[in-house]
């Protein structure tokens, strides 16, 4: 497959739904540095790793289904949260595709003894059932021995937050101003440290004190970024 390196898309995007024609100017908002000096909390320091991170985040968000919260560490998207009704759920389901990325470096999960003929794609499909206890648990009778030489021990809910509590410097990327403070509690079970939120919201106050309160950098873009 080849691409034209010239190609310019049109100015103008058009969607058709039930032959009603909508029609939008294409998004070429430039997502950069300038985006996060507006910074609304007591803690100002932003060091470049989590600029670029926050970047990061709102680059993916910019081209992913809103309403959409993305985590985002060392250089890339760990966790998203798209096309979700409520801005915390967003932020729940992000942080949790955020955990497992952390949690799938835990000991018992580094350690886990696989049988030597199991696949990639099986080998993480077991991890996240491992990790997450989801379709079935790996662990138990009758389902260890498809996957593993000797039974393992489960991963349990004190060992996986006792491990997430050592997570810090996570970034994060709202499309849209977080309306509630349930949102950066939730991202505070993550390790996030850093930010980026358009603002705007009547309760604007109340979200930065709950960042205060955690000792959080967090900037406003006054830029939303829906994309539907």
């Amino acid at each position: 497959m080849k691409i034209d390196p010239d190609y310019v898309p049109a100015p103008v995007e058009q969607k058709q739904v039930y032959g009603i024609t909508f029609e939008q100017g294409r998004n070429n908002f430039e997502i950069n540095r300038e985006l996060l000096t507006n910074i609304v909390t007591e803690n100002k320091d932003m060091p470049e790793s989590a600029v670029r991170d926050l970047i990061i985040a709102l680059i993916t968000l910019k081209y992913t289904q809103s309403n959409s919260v993305c985590f985002a560490v060392d250089g890339q998207a760990i966790g998203v949260g798209a096309g979700q009704q409520s801005r915390v759920h967003c932020t729940r389901l992000a942080g949790s595709k955020a955990d497992t990325w952390f949690l799938r470096q835990h000991d018992k999960v580094l350690g886990l003894p696989f049988k030597a003929d199991i696949r990639r794609p099986d080998r993480d499909n077991v991890i996240d059932g491992y990790i997450n206890r989801n379709e079935e648990d790996v662990c138990a009778d009758g389902n260890w021995q498809k996957y593993f030489t000797e039974q393992p021990a489960p991963l349990t809910d004190e060992e996986i937050r006792a491990y997430l509590d050592t997570v810090d410097g996570v970034a994060l990327g709202s499309d849209a101003f977080f309306p509630f403070d349930d949102n950066i509690e939730r991202a505070k079970k993550s390790g996030v440290k850093y930010i980026a939120e358009p603002g705007g919201s009547i309760r604007d106050d109340v979200v930065i004190a709950c960042a205060d309160k955690y000792g959080m950098a967090m900037a406003f873009t006054g830029m939303r970024l829906f994309h539907h």
